[in-house]
């Protein structure tokens, strides 16, 4: 063997080394993983995400998913004639355009358990509708009727638990049911906030189409590799902050202040991006923290 073969295998071992630390330290424990954009649609930056989720659980970590699919809804919102419209961030859902999300939802979970199950590890894949694990109730943009749109106001963590002690990786789409079983749509990142916190997990890792949070969007340079909850109200009243953030940061800022332990933003275009944040002593995106810590 080479001296060349021998350092890129040392390499290797170096970077198994770097890990370890965090194996240990998040063994057993839940990580919910919020799975949208560019990363749902690109099939490559699909499979990687996949194969980090996968690999989260063969080494003991308790992965969760939660996932979107925006993009694809209103692919399907157009075809049927209709043009996708948006309030504060949040899709307007009439009856149809439900009825379109919770077809494109289920579809998309259900490949999402394909890809999972193809790597070896058993998943099942839900719908916040089943055995009534997401209770809703109509939700309100600044005061507008935006439809079908449901606020979580209670989690059947049971569901879930059973799941993870049977040795599954569960997937869920976010529809939820109000008290009259009514099915509502349920914005992605509102409802991996709401499990995230109903299961007290150590982790909730939100993947998007940009790098992290910045200072000033405006400037690269200006990304923030951590946050306080104090930090990151005094960014959300700054005026820097507008758009699809502003509640991404809203949802983090829950998150932690009700139990999570760590919130992560990170870029899922970057390849296998989840396994940089936790296994690597830099890592990558913005990170949310208590102001313990």
């Amino acid at each position: 063997m080479t001296e060349q073969k021998i350092h890129a295998l040392q390499d290797k071992a170096e970077v198994l080394i770097e890990a370890l630390p965090y194996i240990q330290k998040f063994n057993r424990k839940i990580i919910v993983v919020k799975y949208g954009g560019s990363a749902m649609v690109d099939e490559q930056l699909k499979k990687q995400v996949i194969q980090d989720v996968t690999l989260l659980k063969l080494v003991g970590f308790k992965p969760v998913i939660v996932h979107g699919g925006g993009k694809e809804i209103s692919k399907w919102v157009k075809l049927s004639g209709k043009e996708p419209e948006f309030i504060n961030g949040l899709r307007k859902t009439d009856a149809e355009t439900m009825e379109i999300a919770e077809m494109v939802l289920n579809k998309v979970n259900k490949s999402l358990v394909q890809l999972v199950e193809e790597l070896g590890v058993r998943a099942i894949g839900i719908s916040g509708k089943d055995g009534g694990l997401l209770k809703v109730e109509k939700k309100y943009s600044d005061g507008q009727d935006i439809g079908f749109v449901g606020e979580v106001k209670e989690v059947d963590t049971k569901i879930i638990y059973d799941m993870l002690e049977k040795d599954f990786l569960p997937i869920i789409c976010p529809i939820g049911m109000d008290d009259e079983y009514q099915s509502y749509n349920i914005n992605a990142d509102d409802a991996a906030c709401a499990i995230a916190k109903a299961l007290g997990a150590e982790k909730l890792a939100f993947l998007t189409d940009i790098a992290g949070v910045y200072k000033d969007p405006s400037d690269p340079s200006t990304l923030i590799s951590t946050l306080t909850v104090e930090e990151a109200k005094e960014l959300c009243g700054s005026g820097f902050v507008g758009g699809g953030m502003l509640p991404k940061l809203n949802n983090c800022i829950d998150a932690i202040e009700n139990g999570v332990s760590k919130v992560h933003i990170l870029d899922g275009r970057i390849a296998h991006c989840l396994l940089l944040e936790i296994f690597t002593n830099k890592g990558i995106g913005t990170a949310f923290l208590s102001n313990e810590n």
